[in-house]
């Protein structure tokens, strides 16, 4: 398993190589809006700024340089931007945390 570093809406947490990145964002305290899990619906879309992603096959229609985080796996460092603040389930969670 290869430790990734993820940058998201400003906030860095950890993560892998081999899971989703909706899943190592919610295990890391954040909460992106998702309905599906599997690309149909498209509420997991982000941009993805820098990095990349071995994205699934999927329904949603994503723009150019946009992820869904359902069904993306990070293969590098990676820097994603939400068009909405993330809720936090942590207290104290603060952008550029390291």
């Amino acid at each position: 398993m290869s430790q990734l570093t993820f940058t998201v809406n400003g906030i860095k947490v950890r993560g892998n190589s081999r899971e989703p990145l909706l899943i190592q964002l919610e295990r890391a305290g954040l909460q992106p809006e998702y309905q599906c899990r599997n690309g149909m619906c498209g509420a997991c879309r982000c941009k993805l700024q820098a990095g990349a992603v071995d994205q699934q096959d999927s329904m949603a229609f994503v723009a150019p340089n946009e992820v869904l985080s359902c069904c993306s796996i990070p293969k590098s460092d990676l820097t994603v931007e939400f068009a909405y603040q993330l809720q936090s389930s942590l207290q104290g969670l603060q952008a550029n945390e390291k």
